[in-house]
């Protein structure tokens, strides 16, 4: 449809240059105006006429009051033969100036062969452009199974990524470190009877810096860099994949030393024999082909594959043996200093304030990975211009992690007098059971602002990275998630949709607590439940019961129990505390935004 359009408007333009070169032409010859050889002789014989040129059988006339007109006569009789016969006065004819030029022999064959060649050209046109659409069709066709890979160049400053723009990894950076060394020197491991590692593979959550290490190693050992998307293999047509896979280890090859980057492995080395189409599945022909491949060239060849994926529980074991992915590396979420260490690259070239304090946005922001971080970094950066600010400020890097968090501000989404005030209750639950109990990350920001899906909120972030999780933590947060239901049932005596979201988590954490953690004292250390996926339909699809009707039940006695527990627990540290309770809601309903340290301030004051 897109092509047919394209033609469309090109046959559109050609007609309409056509059609205006001849109205052109007819426009002049009505500017002049025609007459015939009768009417010229009755203007010779009134005296009217001055000059009249002759050009082959055309005649351009000027009369006396310099008025341009044409007239034409028979081309084998001479002009004044042709106005003797019309009746001309013969004195009269003496006293115009008569000229005789040559006609234009070019002008001549161009009337003559222009009408029957424009036709032919315009077709001709059309006959070339069709034949060009479909050579490009045919190249297509013949570069079907050439790879998709990018090369970048390690001479293009331009894309060019070292170690030192990316922070943190520190562990993973040392491991690649050694494939650096072995691209720029590998005499020195080869004297020594070492084999580089054929394949590397980077496993990590998303947005840890999977492909910025793997262009950063090509960078810093100054080679070719192929990259590809494992997706980019897989085509409608049978065997597709697998010839883009040999074409691309065939131009690394010729590339030699070389780096092959294959983004999202998992989207191709899934494990074999669980999809629909069996052995003869396009995909698993492609994976089989990656391991031909890959066995295919020597140990020292030059040619080192990197990968990446976020799911290596679902690879297929073959690619995973020694010999093909040797290395696995693992990349974990930054820590708080490789936090704001990321902080400070992805603003380097913006106007920061002098006040700025990345340690304060790193101590907030537990759990982001990179990706997350530069997204914060811009989001400021957007939100200073809305202001038309200067500069990029500490405000609008702390609102810009709560709009990655919760989503942008819905100011618009009024609440009427009611619901401001269950809402209010409803977060300063939160907050204060968030204050009261020892298990607990600090209130960052209490807000019934809507943000997002949510009408309310209370950011609470923990001031160090934790790695290990303990059951009275998970014990508190059940009564912290529970603060909200609460709240409104001790004060209006009614419960609301605004603490569905609560209940949910609540639920998801206590049955986890009993099914996969074993922190049940009644069931004991034991686990509950087996998870089974099909490769074809992506994560997960179900978890089969391997357990009997009575431990299901007594399952889920546990998980009422623990929401039951969390429920007591914050109902009755809600009525202990009902006058502070009071004055946090009171002061949301003010405010309707309480940050930190006002938040403390407020704990700390008496209630009156």
């Amino acid at each position: 449809m897109k092509y047919l359009l394209k033609n469309l408007i090109i046959v559109f333009l050609v007609f309409l240059i056509i059609s205006g070169f001849f109205t052109l032409l007819s426009g002049q010859a009505e500017k002049t105006g025609k007459i015939s050889l009768s009417q010229l002789v009755e203007q010779i014989n009134q005296e009217k006429i001055n000059k009249i040129n002759i050009e082959g059988d055309k005649l351009n006339i000027e009369t006396k009051d310099n008025v341009k007109k044409e007239a034409n006569k028979e081309r084998e009789i001479s002009l004044t033969e042709s106005l003797k016969n019309y009746g001309v006065d013969p004195e009269k004819l003496k006293l115009v100036n008569i000229e005789i030029k040559e006609e234009s022999q070019l002008l001549f064959w161009l009337g003559a062969v222009l009408p029957f060649f424009i036709p032919l050209l315009i077709i001709g046109f059309f006959l070339w452009y069709m034949f060009k659409g479909a050579q490009r069709g045919t190249m297509q066709a013949f570069s079907f199974g050439r790879s998709r890979a990018k090369l970048f160049s390690p001479q293009d400053g331009k894309n060019r990524v070292t170690f030192k723009d990316v922070a943190g990894l520190k562990e993973a950076k040392e491991e690649l470190e050694e494939i650096v060394e072995f691209l720029k020197n590998p005499q020195k491991f080869t004297q020594l009877g070492a084999k580089i590692p054929k394949g590397v593979l980077l496993v990590g959550a998303p947005g840890t810096g999977k492909t910025l290490l793997a262009r950063a190693v090509a960078s810093e050992a100054g080679v070719p860099f192929f990259s590809v998307s494992g997706s980019e293999f897989i085509e409608l047509f049978v065997g597709v994949g697998s010839a883009r896979t040999r074409d691309l280890f065939q131009t690394a090859k010729k590339n030699a030393p070389a780096l092959v980057f294959i983004d999202e492995l998992d989207a191709i080395g899934r494990q074999r024999g669980v999809g629909l189409g069996g052995a003869h599945e396009e995909r698993e022909q492609t994976l089989n082909q990656i391991l031909v491949e890959m066995d295919g060239f020597e140990p020292n060849s030059g040619i080192i594959l990197l990968a990446a994926t976020n799911r290596p529980d679902v690879l297929d074991p073959a690619l995973l043996r020694p010999g093909r992915f040797d290395r696995r590396i693992v990349l974990d979420l930054p820590d708080l200093k490789d936090r704001e260490e990321i902080l400070r690259i992805h603003s380097r070239g913006k106007p920061m304030a002098k006040n700025t304090n990345f340690t304060e946005i790193a101590e907030r922001t537990p759990g982001f990975s990179g990706a997350d971080l530069a997204n914060i970094v811009n989001e400021a950066s957007i939100l200073a211009a809305r202001r038309n600010k200067k500069e990029i400020d500490q405000d609008e890097l702390r609102e810009s992690i709560e709009k990655v968090l919760l989503g942008p501000e819905r100011k618009s989404h009024i609440l009427s007098k009611k619901e401001k005030e269950i809402a209010a209750y409803h977060e300063a639950g939160h907050a204060l059971m968030n204050a009261s109990l020892s298990h607990t990350d600090p209130v960052q920001k209490v807000s019934i602002i809507a943000r997002g899906a949510a009408a309310g909120y209370t950011l609470k972030l923990p001031t160090e990275d934790r790695h290990l999780h303990s059951r009275s933590g998970f014990i508190d947060e059940l009564a912290v998630l529970m603060g909200g239901y609460t709240a409104e049932k001790l004060v209006f005596d009614e419960i609301t949709t605004g603490a569905a979201n609560d209940l949910e988590k609540a639920s998801d954490l206590a049955r986890r607590l009993v099914t996969q953690y074993g922190m049940s004292e009644k069931l004991g250390p034991v686990t509950f439940g087996e998870r089974e996926e099909l490769g074809f339909m992506g994560r997960e699809i179900m978890t089969a019961k391997n357990y009997s009707e009575e431990i299901a039940l007594q399952i889920d006695k546990e998980v009422a129990q623990f929401i039951d527990n969390g429920f007591q627990t914050a109902k009755k540290t809600l009525i202990e505390k009902r006058k502070k309770l009071d004055q946090i809601a009171k002061e949301l309903i003010k405010k309707e935004t309480i940050e930190r340290k006002e938040f403390e301030r407020l704990m700390k004051r008496k209630v009156k």
